[in-house]
């Protein structure tokens, strides 16, 4: 028997599963798809603070008490209201039905379209969701056929559309929604009710969220509350001017709902330390208040703060992975969820996100405990989007379980908890609700090897989110349908749905960018396999035309990647040849596989190859190892630099990455004659030295000049002109911060001085503001910084020292990009004489790249580690005296800083590469 039954509505669980080698990759997202279900059931919680009361004739109310009638209205509303009051909707729906039969006996259309109003507020709360728009859609076109200018009309429509917007963003249409509540916004505008006004803006701002628009409705919600935030450009107030603004703000419970949805907009979009204050503040007068709800949602919001800023993928020097401390976080979800005033709902929430940490935790004897208690609090909800979520979350939790540990639960047990979440999603007629079971669905005949069932699901739930534009779940079932027709060997299919995939997430790159681990997308779990296992399928196609489009595929991954760092989509892509920059370049695109390092070379095309019109010929070579294998050699061989230790312990290791790398394309590169290699790096190849990769004989360096980018997407399309050189030079040779002093900074600076004219920041010179202040007026085409600098694979952990403080890499980027804005000259060179990567991040030289293309800088010199500074103070003056000297030499940057390196590397002191392979040039090479 299988678990598929006809149709998703008579879908059923079987105890006899057809179980076959289960696919891994796909399941790392289960609790990132899983906790971005959190997002509706706390949408829903907040309807309950800010949605309306009872429609009625006189004022609306301010709190979350429902809405009642005039002093006039019948007996029949009154206990209506009482019934609604009590939990027992089917009794006072029957009220306000006979209620709205009088009113229409009355020849009284307003008050009869506000009986309905509140007939569907009813209908909502038992889960009839078709009956709820009849109702709320008779009367408004009761209110529309029998307009007046009278203020009971202007009432009663407000109030009307207020709960229809509610019950639109529940049926999972936000942006219908979002027009109704500006539509509601403007009459009370007009009526001028400033506290009706706010509570109809924070509406707006959930409709936001539900759109994934975080960073808007942040944006938004600053603007409201007149706060010093402007999260479109990355700047956030400083802590103390942001607690001075919020103590300004009154004690109100609409006050406390709107910074709370603030302040949890603020933490998905990585601005953690603004989100903690406000969330904070709004939990304070939630306090104050005595509101439960507010109080338990921002507990809520608090703990994901604290596992958002966990680091799963921290890793020590041995090179596994560092060990998390997840209690603090677990502990803030259970005394949430054990305190005896937090709403069902949100103890739900609370109870599967402590579910989740226990699975990442591997406490999974603990996590099976909680899994009856769970199911017992789900199947106690009523039927509607929170109960449904919370079924798809306590699914995907199960799931995990299982592919961990396969005795301590089973498939069938996953199949019954999605069962009746099937059902209700159908007749709740959200079809992203319903997308997202259904496709759940699929992923459970995926996990037992049912292609056919599999891709039936599959397409359902693919078509559904493209029906609603849902591309932030279509993307997972492209990806998914893609998987199940690859296992039947339909490859041109599989490649075809992954295409599909890769579309949407460029369509998607504002909104990924905002990623958070806790609620929306997992880059390294979610969209960078997506496009690995597309370069896969490509290679193997042994289709010429495909090796072209894998070329594409990789560099798209590398500026996903970056919008990830910067939890933003900051860069603009500009697909260029590489003939438009440099037509005598080879590039190499190395592609780290589950199994195979995968190698695409682009070269010029030879005069004896065969005309056409293309100028590349495109080569793939690959090598069966594992990507572990990889990663670990790559850690190897930049932790055997860290110092300068002996030739003989070095160099098998860089001989082995250039057998990896190089060596399978060698005769190719030699035989076309190229001059620079342009390396476009993936993950921890990142970090390691290519131009001291030896081929037995000599260092790569000694061959070729070298570059390195993220991708040609991001480079200029022809030579920059040539400019008189200067350089905005700034330094520390003083220990300053707990950093180290640099004592051979003052030689080097003294060194670019005499090579080059030079404005001098030294020491304490060079303060954040002089540093602001100099490039925003400086003539000079370089910036030069001899001073400590980190690259992180986080944002906030990348960051240049000046004498005052850190630069983070968001604020350098800022500073620096004033130079396009101040002059028309533009930065060609940004050098950084003294950085390293971070230690125990295998991803740290993402930040160096994220400098480079964030900085506006043409190009950028960079060192992966910390060298000997007299080393790089002679190598530095070398570099200089090469690029002083182009003008009329017409050397590129690549190989003035290869001459440099050599001048190095020939010295008998500095033969090892720690002295001269730490150094790196990414973006324009001439």
């Amino acid at each position: 028997m299988t678990l598929y039954s006809d149709s998703a509505e008579n879908w059923t669980p079987s105890e006899n599963i057809n179980m076959k080698k289960f696919s891994t990759s796909h399941l790392r997202i289960s609790y990132r798809r899983f906790t971005k279900y959190a997002l509706p059931m706390l949408v829903t919680a907040l309807l309950c603070i800010t949605s309306p009361g009872f429609a009625k004739i006189s004022d609306i109310p301010q709190t979350a008490t429902p809405i009642v009638e005039n002093q006039s209205s019948s007996s029949l509303e009154q206990q209506a209201r009482s019934l609604y009051n009590q939990g027992q909707y089917n009794e006072a729906a029957t009220l306000f039905q006979q209620a709205a039969q009088q009113y229409q006996q009355k020849k009284d259309p307003v008050r009869q379209a506000l009986s309905l109003s509140n007939l569907s507020l009813c209908q909502q709360q038992l889960g009839n969701w078709n009956d709820a728009e009849s109702t709320i859609t008779e009367s408004i076109k009761l209110l529309d056929t029998n307009k007046s200018q009278k203020p009971e009309y202007t009432s009663a429509l407000v109030q009307t559309l207020d709960i229809q917007g509610r019950l639109q963003l529940s049926r999972g249409k936000p942006e219908i929604a979002l027009k109704t509540w500006e539509r509601v916004t403007a009459i009370y505008t007009q009526q001028k009710q400033p506290q009706l006004v706010l509570t109809s803006k924070i509406k707006q701002a959930q409709a936001l969220q539900s759109l994934g628009l975080y960073r808007r409705a942040a944006d938004f919600l600053a603007k409201t509350f007149n706060l010093p935030l402007d999260v479109n450009t990355d700047v956030v107030a400083e802590p103390g001017k942001l607690k001075l603004a919020l103590r300004v703000i009154p004690v109100s419970a609409e006050n406390a709902t709107g910074l709370y949805i603030l302040g949890d907009s603020l933490r998905v979009i990585g601005e953690f330390k603004a989100a903690k204050i406000i969330l904070e503040h709004s939990l304070a007068i939630a306090q104050k208040l005595e509101i439960p709800k507010t109080i338990a949602l921002n507990n809520l919001s608090l703990g994901n703060l604290s596992r958002a800023q966990i680091n799963f993928d921290e890793i020590l020097d041995d090179g596994t992975l560092a060990p998390i401390n997840f209690k603090p976080t677990a502990t803030l979800y259970q005394n949430l969820a054990e305190f005896p005033t937090t709403p069902a709902n949100i103890r739900i929430q609370a109870r599967l996100n402590q579910l989740g940490l226990l699975i990442d935790s591997n406490q999974l004897e603990s996590a099976k405990e909680l899994l009856p208690q769970l199911q017992t609090e789900v199947d106690a909800l009523p039927s509607s989007i929170v109960s449904i979520d919370a079924r798809v979350n306590l699914a995907q939790s199960t799931m995990r379980i299982y592919r961990k540990d396969k005795t301590l639960t089973s498939l069938p047990n996953v199949a019954k908890i999605l069962a009746l979440g099937a059902k209700q999603a159908k007749e709740l007629g959200n079809p992203r609700t319903e997308s997202y079971v259904l496709g759940t669905m699929g992923s459970i005949y995926e996990e037992t090897g049912q292609w056919a069932e599999s891709e039936k699901l599959t397409q359902q739930a693919m078509q559904l989110s493209q029906q609603i534009n849902a591309e932030d779940i279509t993307y997972l079932w492209q990806w998914q349908l893609g998987r199940v027709t690859k296992e039947q060997g339909k490859n041109e299919n599989a490649i075809a749905a992954y295409r599909e995939a890769v579309n949407t997430i460029k369509s998607l790159r504002a909104d990924l960018a905002t990623a958070s681990p806790d609620v929306q997308f997992s880059f390294r779990d979610a969209v960078e396999p997506i496009h690995r296992q597309l370069v896969r399928l490509l290679v193997e196609s042994k289709q010429k035309d495909n090796l072209k489009t894998a070329r594409d595929i990789i560099e798209g991954l590398q500026l996903v990647e970056l919008d990830n760092f910067f939890r933003e989509a900051c860069l603009n892509a500009d697909p260029k040849q590489v003939d438009q920059v440099d037509e005598k370049a080879g590039v190499i695109y190395p592609i780290i596989l589950e199994d195979q390092l995968a190698v695409i070379v682009s070269l010029p095309k030879l005069p004896t190859s065969s005309k056409s019109g293309e100028k590349r010929e495109f080569r793939y070579y690959k090598t069966d190892i594992k990507a572990d294998a990889v990663n670990k050699l790559a850690a190897d061989v930049r932790g055997g630099l860290n110092q300068a230790n002996a030739l003989d312990l070095i160099l098998p290791d860089l001989q082995k990455m250039y057998d990896l790398i190089i060596r399978p394309a060698a005769p190719e590169l030699a035989a076309s004659k190229v001059e620079t290699l342009v390396l476009v790096l993936d993950g921890s190849l990142r970090s390691i030295p290519i131009s001291a990769l030896h081929d037995g004989e000599k260092y790569l360096i000694e061959k070729y000049s070298i570059a390195l980018t993220p991708g040609l997407q991001l480079l200029a399309p022809r030579s920059p002109k040539q400019e008189k050189l200067g350089a905005l030079v700034g330094g520390l040779s003083a220990s300053r911060l707990n950093f180290s002093s640099l004592p051979s900074v003052i030689k080097e600076v003294k060194q670019i001085e005499s090579e080059i004219p030079s404005k001098i920041l030294l020491n304490d010179k060079f303060t954040k503001a002089a540093f602001q202040a100099q490039v925003a007026s400086a003539p000079f085409p370089v910036v030069h910084l001899a001073t400590h600098a980190q690259f992180s694979s986080q944002a906030e952990k990348t960051f240049i020292l000046t004498w005052d403080e850190k630069i983070n890499v968001k604020d350098l980027s800022s500073v620096l990009q004033t130079v396009e804005l101040s002059r028309s000259k533009s930065l060609e060179l940004l050098v950084l004489s003294a950085c390293q990567t971070a230690s125990g991040d295998a991803r740290s030289a993402l930040g160096l790249a994220g400098v480079a293309v964030r900085s506006g800088a043409r190009s950028t010199i960079a060192t992966l580690w910390r060298v000997n500074d007299e080393a790089s103070a002679t190598l530095m003056s070398k570099f200089y005296e090469e690029l002083s000297e182009s003008r009329k030499s017409r050397v590129s940057k690549a190989e003035a800083l290869r001459r440099a390196q050599l001048s190095v590397l020939n010295d008998p002191k500095y033969k090892s590469p720690y002295y001269w392979g730490a150094y790196v040039l990414l973006g324009n090479w001439v």
